[in-house]
């Protein structure tokens, strides 16, 4: 892809064309990528071109080792977001790429957005901006390019075919993440049978191709032999495992059955990924679930009793977070783990309101719940992370009004889930919805 070490350029438009002059341009191992030599003339240029190549190359080397070393294994990617949203949209979709790469441990290197008039059905953008793309991710070091947007199986070959570079979309990421974070046998399940189900309609090509699509951060594949055994061996194992998930989901439903017949109300916090939950969980319930400031640090559900007071309780589920463009493989793989969500009297929906994308992100939300047919189950909507909002008001009034607003719009609750004195006006707001007659909290 034009990696040149040195390029020469001879120009012959003077006057007198028998002094023709020379100007070199070569890379460099420094923080700019190449070096620009002022002009001069042909006939005294005397660089002993062996020796400076051969230096050059051993200068590039060591410093692509030394990078090499100091990053470990991880790979190191360039998010692209090809989008006809508008500008302010497509830079808070990238910025969430941006997390869910952390999360995945993938160094994110540059980030870079296109607004095409329309979308190229070989490369979803165009062919020039695609191969200005692959330049820099070489002159960067990039091991893998990451689109925000979700490839067809053609777009992911006709990329690949342009670069030795790995080539994943969001999908495939959020996937990746997914099982990295199952440790439950449901949770493994749902994510290989995602997995498989992603992996089937892509799995043609050959060799470093393949290596390319299924290898390290967003799934391990077969390879590229016997292609056909391979498709019907996906085709077994996705039949399998959802046989396994039914009778999985048939033990999830006579549990739900005995809570059911107990009649202890059932709560389950829904919300953004990383609103909170699994904090707000573990601080109601003095619990020690799992939680880190990591997009789906929570990916199996997780229920504990929640004990009120005059003796009465409830049960309260953690659920995996949501987030913008889930893709549908994940929904209908996940709509086992989401079942206990059918089962709730009651759901907390918690915002993270010190994200400046919280209106959005409670917007997101409503519309899985609308998808899940739970849009009319009662709701509390419970605005997190208040502690941050002092910041949030010294760095950007317009973002405080905003919260303040949204606070009177939608009758919303703040709590800091890691502090639990400032959870009573929750609890008392729970009381209320389950034993009405009980009008104050001890």
């Amino acid at each position: 892809m034009l990696r040149f070490d040195l390029i020469a350029a001879i120009d012959a438009s003077a006057p007198d064309s028998n002094q023709p002059n020379i100007q070199i341009a070569h890379l460099t191992a420094g923080d700019s990528t190449y070096k620009l030599l002022p002009q001069q003339s042909l006939l005294k240029w005397e660089t002993p071109l062996d020796e400076f190549l051969l230096s050059l190359e051993k200068e590039l080397g060591e410093s692509k080792t030394k990078d090499n070393s100091a990053t470990g294994s991880e790979e190191k990617g360039i998010l692209i977001s090809v989008t006809q949203e508008a500008r302010k949209e497509a830079e808070d979709s990238i910025e969430e790429l941006k997390e869910l790469a952390r999360t995945a441990g993938v160094i994110v290197l540059d980030a870079t957005i296109q607004r095409p008039r329309q979308f190229s059905p070989k490369y979803l953008m165009g062919e020039g901006k695609m191969r200005d793309i692959v330049i820099r991710a070489l002159q960067l070091g990039a091991t893998m390019l990451i689109f925000d947007q979700e490839l067809s199986p053609a777009q992911i070959r006709s990329i690949s075919e342009m670069t030795e570079l790995k080539v994943i979309d969001r999908s495939q990421l959020i996937l990746d993440i997914f099982a990295r974070r199952a440790t439950t046998l449901d949770g493994k399940v749902q994510v290989e049978l995602a997995q498989l189900k992603y992996l089937l309609p892509r799995l043609v090509g050959k060799g470093v191709q393949m290596s390319r699509l299924m290898g390290g951060i967003g799934g391990r594949g077969p390879g590229e032999t016997k292609l056909e055994m391979d498709r019907r061996h996906i085709r077994n194992r996705i039949s399998k495992l959802e046989k396994e998930l039914e009778k999985l989901s048939d033990g999830r439903y006579q549990r739900r059955q005995k809570r059911a017949t107990s009649r202890i109300p059932i709560i389950s916090i829904v919300g953004y990924t990383n609103a909170g939950k699994s904090t707000l969980l573990n601080t109601l319930t003095k619990s020690n679930i799992f939680t880190e400031n990591l997009l789906f640090a929570t990916l199996d559900t997780s229920s504990r009793r929640l004990r009120f007071p005059r003796d009465k309780e409830a049960i309260i589920t953690d659920t995996v977070g949501f987030i913008r463009s889930l893709p549908e493989s994940l929904m209908g793989a996940f709509k086992a783990t989401l079942e206990e969500l059918q089962d709730a009297d009651l759901l907390i929906h918690l915002v993270d309101c010190s994200n400046y994308r919280f209106m959005e992100q409670i917007d997101q939300v409503n519309q899985i719940l609308e998808k899940l047919g739970l849009a009319d189950k009662p709701q509390i909507l419970v605005f997190n992370k208040s502690d941050l909002l002092p910041n949030i008001k010294a760095n950007s009034t317009i973002d405080f009004i905003r919260v303040k607003q949204a606070t009177h719009r939608f009758n919303a609750i703040h709590i800091s889930a890691i502090n639990r004195k400032s959870l009573e006006p929750l609890i008392e707001q729970i009381n209320r919805q389950f034993w009405p007659e009980e009008l104050t909290y001890d």
